[in-house]
């Protein structure tokens, strides 16, 4: 396994995450202990989750996935082991979480809580922000809304709140996820004005079908060192090439829930044919050849995997042993530059 320190921060994460967003819905908890215990003895050291899950999103599921990691922490005694990442939700219909979904103080505070009675812990390694407060472009949307003023609650007053946290101990850092360039600087600058945490990470999607992280985002980790967390490595799975042909396979995520649709646009089964058609070419595996190219990239800290098999789970931990060729390489440019950026 690689490991990799957090810039601004003490956190040594391994260069595999397990995402852990099916835990509660198409894996049960033995499921989830299983990959767990596979996925620890294997170096990884990273655990990403959310109050939210699992997904889809439903209310009477909504904590089960911080339940299922919380038990096994208890059982395995491994709390001092991993990297426990988590998040708070904001306002985006999830009104079951909590009554008034925001970033503010009082949400934030109970947010916390209600995750650590369930993860059995007391402190998180890395708090973040799931999406933004504000209305802005983020999962896939285009054409930036111009917003109304709305009465959002300011960035400094979510920073505050979870200054507090790390001040009364319950978590150590803070990361964002489906973040904009102006969100990440904006909480830079304010942070450092005031005298706040720093935000050590961003947790966007980023795969073969979707580099807009390499648009404005990967040089702000550059110079910035706030380093992805990469989601959906493989575009839902979209990427192995199962899907391929109209196939729906039994029991995958995209054949059990049709609101993942991001990655079967046209342009998107094009691209898809194409990259799988090179890892064919080079006979690798399309998956791992998928997840090759996101661990290597320079401003990825670490690669969210997710899994319902241990099969998959296997293959995903082992593609950080494939090789991609200047040849290779020279083959995914292509593809990339005849279907450019088709799933932003």
């Amino acid at each position: 396994m690689q490991y990799n320190k957090l810039p601004h921060s003490t956190l040594e994460v391994s260069k595999i995450c397990l995402g852990t967003m099916t835990y509660g819905e198409q894996n049960t908890q033995s499921d989830a202990f299983n990959q767990l215990d596979y996925a620890v003895e294997r170096g990884v050291n990273f655990i990403d989750t959310a109050e939210m899950y699992p997904v889809p999103p439903k209310k009477d599921t909504q904590g089960a996935t911080e339940s299922y990691i919380g038990n096994w922490l208890k059982q395995s005694g491994k709390r001092e082991k991993v990297v426990i990442a988590t998040k708070v939700a904001g306002p985006r219909n999830v009104p079951y979480i909590r009554d008034n979904m925001s970033l503010d103080r009082r949400n934030i505070h109970q947010a916390i809580d209600d995750s650590l009675t369930r993860l059995n812990t007391d402190y998180i390694d890395l708090y973040q922000l799931h999406w933004p407060q504000r209305q802005t472009n983020c999962f896939g949307q285009l054409n930036y809304p111009y917003p109304d003023e709305q009465g959002d609650v300011p960035l400094v007053e979510t920073l505050e709140a979870l200054n507090e946290l790390v001040n009364a101990g319950k978590i150590r850092y803070i990361g964002v996820s489906n973040e904009t360039p102006w969100g990440v600087m904006s909480l830079l600058k304010l942070a450092e004005k005031h005298e706040l945490p720093r935000i050590v990470s961003i947790q966007n999607p980023y795969n073969l079908l979707n580099r807009s992280f390499e648009v404005g985002l990967s040089e702000i980790s550059h110079y910035e060192g706030v380093q992805l967390l990469a989601y959906s490595p493989l575009a839902f799975g979209c990427l192995s090439g199962k899907y391929l042909d109209g196939a729906r396979p039994e029991g995958a995520r995209c054949s059990l829930f049709e609101r993942f649709s991001r990655y079967f646009t046209p342009q998107g089964i094009k691209a898809t044919q194409a990259y799988v058609d090179v890892a064919n070419k080079h006979g690798l595996d399309p998956a791992q050849m998928a997840l090759a190219f996101v661990n290597q990239r320079p401003f990825v800290a670490s690669n969210i995997i997710g899994a319902t098999t241990m099969e998959q789970l296997k293959s995903n931990i082992d593609s950080l042993d494939v090789v991609l060729t200047d040849e290779l390489m020279q083959d995914l440019q292509e593809v990339g530059t005849t279907y450019s950026n088709p799933c932003p």
